[in-house]
């Protein structure tokens, strides 16, 4: 018994670490002074047990890196020739990071190459002192294990430290706003320097890690002095796997313990299991963190702003139709002629930031085809994206439908029978496809689009002799140009109209892309060449679809899915969500068009200038119908914008609600088309546009989570 507590003293020293520091941390919670309630000892009693033996299950699950760690401690690969073999395929593995120029590190962008070049040169060291060096052997060891306790002890502390401050700030467990700080770092790390007193905080936190570590290092390296057979390794892996697969299914079972005191359910939760539940159910409940008006408010309130003749005649003595505001869903859109079923391509635009195009001011040259098509379009010129991920803009896109807290739908698991863009045109005899450049599993398009009755193209249809370029999001943009064409003169000879989204993918870091398109290098991997090779791939596109016979039937829409930067001066800075959107078509009437839109506005105004009559449960609107009034929805995964001409309103957790005056600042890159604007604080906000914020947000998700946005 003493030999086997010996062998398991590092998972029962840092296992214990964890469940004491959690057991301190619900005693905490419970004084603390947001926890505005008290507590039965039954209530104390429960909170600890419970949450002990959850807290003890997720222990077992987070040990899986140390069980690894200590199952590769062997010195026979020292002492045999693969030990040799090793240390030739980790040379090999450096040698691919450093000198191979379109290396798998280098494609993801960022320092993602270096990282990987430090991590595993560091890894290549010191296995090769272990090799050569015998002697040092166990000094090595001794230090790695060493670092590896710092981290474990490091990551249980500064969970708890941060468990700590996110009750203090909102009075429960990790939520999606815990993985939305992790999103947005920047702003989160800025928050923390101004609130707290950093240097000494993160000095205290050095100093306990430091202590706690030496402590378990003290009480656990006589471990490293012999090391199990294989035998002994196996059974150990055997029991611990058993112990893992029954804390996979024990942990989820604690969530099915409820109460009706929010706290005590809170308390005796896991923080750990809680950030993992919101990083994988990606929302945030509306009701209990945002402001909200009475149900049948909100929704009368939200509704009557769409207007529906119910199929009835025009009014005889004017001949104008008879609208009216809606009360439910679905509602009757009725075409203002006879139906056109007209082709439609739709081409979201990685990152096409609105300041990027000359219209807007910018002098680079670098959309030169965006810039000519524009004078022959539908140009809308000021248009909102409705957040800044690219999922969000697919979810506008798709659904027209304000965004709501969280992740996009798209990224949801209650994400397919929607109403959508694609349902609607499969409604009309039209064959559905979505085309991405990518592996269509990523930010599970795939099970999004492919749920929703979309036909799916991607990187997966590619064969060798199509692609020409790739990086790591994907085929270029040309390749996907050229098969885009291949499929729509498939679908053509069909004899059915089609209509296909198309998601680009080369303006994104880290913009690399082949070199010879344009006068910007492909090794600069910079945005302005990224955005200007997406232009030219558009205009390889287009120039290809002239030549064909179905171009002249086709309305062209592009859009971006969101701006290159989310980052501002602000919560919800304007010029952060601007973006172009280009309606072409050879029979459609060129213009340009200033009124204010939101990305969930496009698609219902393409279905309006085709004069589609079906029965809708879109939130976005046909912008040329008389009864349209101009607004746009902007959010990041907590802040909820709505906009008006003149007033920015914005919704965030804990029911705050802030108003703004935007004014066009005095310097724009083109006075006529003004891009950035100030935000002036309003001191009293106007109830009645605070109104039409919260309506719209909060009727938007009841219909969500109560199936009313199903087919």
């Amino acid at each position: 018994m003493k030999a086997l507590f010996s062998k398991l003293k590092p998972f029962l020293y840092v296992g214990g670490l964890y469940i004491v520091i959690s057991f301190v941390l619900r005693i905490i919670f419970m004084g603390h002074p947001i926890t505005t309630t008290s507590f039965s000892l039954g209530q104390v009693l429960g909170m600890l047990l419970v949450g002990s033996f959850n807290d003890i299950f997720i222990t077992i699950l987070a040990l899986s890196i140390l069980v690894i760690y200590f199952l590769f401690i062997a010195n026979v690969k020292y002492q045999k020739l693969y030990g040799y073999i090793i240390l030739g395929a980790m040379l090999l593995l450096l040698g691919y990071i450093q000198f191979v120029p379109n290396n798998i590190f280098y494609q993801y962008g960022g320092s993602v190459e270096e990282i990987a070049l430090y991590f595993f040169g560091a890894k290549t060291l010191c296995f090769a002192a272990m090799l050569f060096a015998g002697k040092w052997r166990k000094q090595v060891r001794n230090v790695l294990y060493f670092i590896t306790l710092f981290i474990y002890t490091f990551a249980i502390v500064m969970n708890a430290v941060s468990e700590y401050f996110f009750w203090n700030e909102f009075g429960i467990r990790y939520n999606f706003i815990a993985v939305d700080y992790l999103i947005y770092t920047t702003e989160v790390i800025g928050n923390i320097m101004e609130s707290y007193p950093v240097v000494p905080l993160f000095s205290g936190v050095f100093v306990v890690v430091l202590a706690l570590t030496i402590f378990l290092y003290k009480k656990t390296k006589s471990t490293l002095e012999t090391i199990p057979s294989l035998k002994e390794k196996g059974l150990f892996l055997g029991g611990y796997v058993a112990l893992f697969l029954l804390s996979l299914w024990a942990t989820p079972k604690f969530d099915n313990i409820k109460s009706n005191n929010v706290f005590v359910q809170e308390i005796r939760a896991n923080g750990v299991y809680k950030f993992y539940y919101a990083f994988t159910h990606s929302e945030l409940d509306f009701f209990q963190f945002y402001p909200t008006l009475p149900e049948e408010e909100a929704r009368t309130t939200f509704l009557r702003h769409f207007k529906t003749s119910a199929g009835e005649p025009p009014v005889p003595s004017c001949g104008i139709r008879d609208y009216f505001s809606i009360s439910k869903l679905p509602y009757f859109v009725e075409g203002e002629g006879s139906e056109q079923h007209k082709n439609v391509v739709l081409i979201s635009v990685e990152s096409l930031s609105a300041e990027f195009m000359a219209a807007y001011g910018n002098t680079e040259g670098i959309t030169p085809f965006l810039d000519s098509l524009a004078q022959k379009s539908i140009f809308l010129t000021n248009l909102y994206a409705t957040g800044n991920r690219t999922v969000r803009g697919l979810e506008a896109l798709t659904l027209c439908l304000p965004p709501t807290p969280g992740e996009s739908i798209v990224k949801r698991k209650d994400n397919k029978d929607k109403f959508t863009t694609g349902s609607v045109f499969k409604s009309k005899g039209y064959s559905v496809k979505y085309l991405y450049g990518g592996y269509s599993y990523f930010d599970n398009m795939k099970d999004f689009f492919a749920g929703n009755g979309y036909d799916i193209i991607d990187r997966d249809n590619f064969t060798p002799e199509e692609i020409t370029f790739a990086n790591i999001w994907g085929v270029s943009d040309e390749d996907m140009a050229r098969k885009a064409i291949k499929e729509m003169n498939a679908q053509a000879k069909t004899g059915k109209p089609f209509f296909n989204h198309w998601m680009t993918v080369s303006n994104h870091r880290p913009f690399t892309y082949p070199e010879g398109r344009i006068d910007i290098a492909g090794t600069a991997k910079s945005r302005q060449g990224g955005v200007k090779y997406t232009d030219y791939s558009l205009k390889l596109f287009f120039e290809l679809a002239k030549k064909e016979s179905w171009f002249k039937d086709t309305v062209f829409v592009i859009v971006a899915d969101h701006c290159a930067s989310s980052a501002g001066r602000t919560e919800l800075p304007l010029d952060r969500y601007r973006i172009p959107c280009l309606i072409y078509a050879d029979f459609l009437e060129a213009k340009r068009v200033d009124t204010l839109v939101s990305q969930i506005d496009v698609m219902p105004t393409v279905m309006g200038l085709l004069n589609f009559s079906y029965e809708s449960q879109f939130l976005g609107q046909d912008i040329f119908r008389r009864f349209y009034q101009p607004r746009a929805y902007i959010a990041t995964y907590r802040e909820l914008g709505y906009l008006t001409p003149e007033t920015l309103s914005i919704i965030k957790p804990l029911r705050e609600q802030i108003q703004y005056k935007i004014v066009p600042e005095a310097e724009q890159p083109k006075g006529e088309l003004p891009i950035f604007y100030q935000q002036l604080k309003v001191a009293q906000p106007d109830g009645k546009l605070m109104k039409e914020c919260i309506s719209a947000y909060e009727t938007t998700y009841f219909l969500l989570k109560n199936g009313g946005l199903n087919k």
